[in-house]
């Protein structure tokens, strides 16, 4: 006996890629290059082993599920920083709450809403498609009803949940945003940030914003919905922002992050948590003040991120109908057809992608808007990363 939900989650991407490739063979002659999933490769800082050690004594306690009152005071400040806040717009006691990395908040927090019905409906999640898998996989185990909602090259790939029908808003519970968004790398600008911080809550349904590539961008740094909810002068009213170590600091092993934003659901979410999810241990938590403090590693990185895409694109050029990303380290590519330029690329070149088609979900009319495309990660060393597009531009140019 089980939860038969479980089966309409399907595999998660990458099982589907294994599935994919599992009977092609790559060249014997040349080095396997993973550019399917965003792990970063750049050197994690060297202030973590440091900082681990002068720790050590805290192995054998447990950490407390609201972080140590320095961890939430860190958080706020580098918020506040970021943001260019007012003073005392985040209370740290309040409004933040750390998490083991990223995506099992993001997961759990529709549990804050879900189950639920509203005017007498199936409740409905909005979920930008393409998307990150988490978005989905929640709303489908609390039984809502996910509505797709296109962010394509006609959209600047940016979702438009102002174009959705008075009805789907009005059966709305929660909705997620990724900014700069994953694959595509489009940066939502603070004025449209606004507009959904309006919807959410004249519609009163959760707004989840996911944050966690907000410092890897290429020209200006990318608003966040913290900072749209202070420039509006408004407060923090169903809104939730997630970020993370993972991509800023390149150590996703870590699993170190936190979501800040509206006290009640804040401190719903720890309740939650207490009974349920692994907490940060304190030599983590001491580890992320220390990279949330620290700024150079992060400069130092972006630069490398930003080298790399240079490279890329000069070496692109206007093939694959190519736009360059805003943010992020994904290249969107529009390859015509996702699985044979997969398979293509694993077979004679021993290069790893993953489809488009794993990470969208069929639109009203049936077409899937990532069948066309590959998602190619930009998380090796630059001669690694230059190397690797030229061989997938030579390749897929036969």
């Amino acid at each position: 006996m089980y939860n038969a939900i479980i089966n309409n989650l399907g595999d998660y991407p990458f099982r589907k890629l294994e599935k994919l490739l599992s009977n092609v063979k790559t060249p014997k002659n040349i080095t396997e290059t993973i550019m399917s999933i965003g792990e970063p490769k750049h050197h994690a800082p060297g202030l973590i082993n440091e900082i681990l050690n002068q720790n050590i004594s805290n192995w054998n306690k447990y950490p407390p599920t609201s972080g140590t009152p320095s961890f939430r005071k860190t958080v706020t400040n580098w918020l506040e920083k970021r943001y260019n806040l007012p003073s005392n717009f985040i209370n740290p006691d309040r409004n933040i709450l750390p998490l083991a990395g990223t995506r099992e908040g993001l997961f759990m927090v529709a549990q804050l809403v879900l189950p639920n019905t509203k005017v007498e409906k199936k409740p409905v999640v909005l979920i930008p498609n393409p998307f990150y898998q988490v978005y989905l996989s929640a709303a489908i185990m609390s039984e809502a009803k996910p509505v797709l909602v296109p962010a394509n090259r006609e959209n600047n790939f940016i979702p438009q949940f102002n174009e959705l029908s008075e009805d789907t808003l009005r059966s709305t519970v929660l909705a997620y945003i990724c900014n700069p968004s994953n694959p595509q790398g489009s940066v939502i600008p603070i004025e449209s940030l606004k507009k959904i911080i309006y919807l959410a809550q004249k519609y009163n349904f959760l707004l989840v914003s996911d944050e966690c590539y907000s410092e890897i961008y290429f020209n200006s740094a990318p608003p966040g919905i913290i900072q749209a909810c202070a420039e509006m002068n408004v407060s923090l009213k169903n809104i939730l922002a997630f970020n993370s170590l993972s991509k800023r600091s390149n150590s996703p092993g870590l699993r170190s992050g936190f979501v800040v934003g509206d006290d009640k659901l804040i401190s719903l979410f720890q309740n939650l948590r207490s009974h349920c999810a692994a907490v940060q241990p304190l030599p983590i938590m001491a580890v992320a003040e220390a990279l949330w403090q620290d700024e150079k590693h992060v400069e130092e990185s972006r630069a490398l991120y930003s080298q790399k895409l240079s490279d890329a694109s000069s070496i692109i050029g206007n093939n694959f109908n190519y736009k360059k990303p805003d943010g992020g380290f994904f290249l969107w590519l529009n390859v015509k057809n996702s699985f044979e330029v997969t398979k293509k690329l694993w077979s004679e070149e021993a290069i790893k992608v993953l489809p488009g088609t794993f990470l969208c979900r069929p639109d009203k009319d049936g077409c899937n808007p990532g069948e066309e495309y590959i998602r190619v990660a930009l998380v090796h060393d630059r001669e690694t990363t230059s190397g690797a597009i030229k061989r997938i531009v030579r390749t897929l140019s036969h």
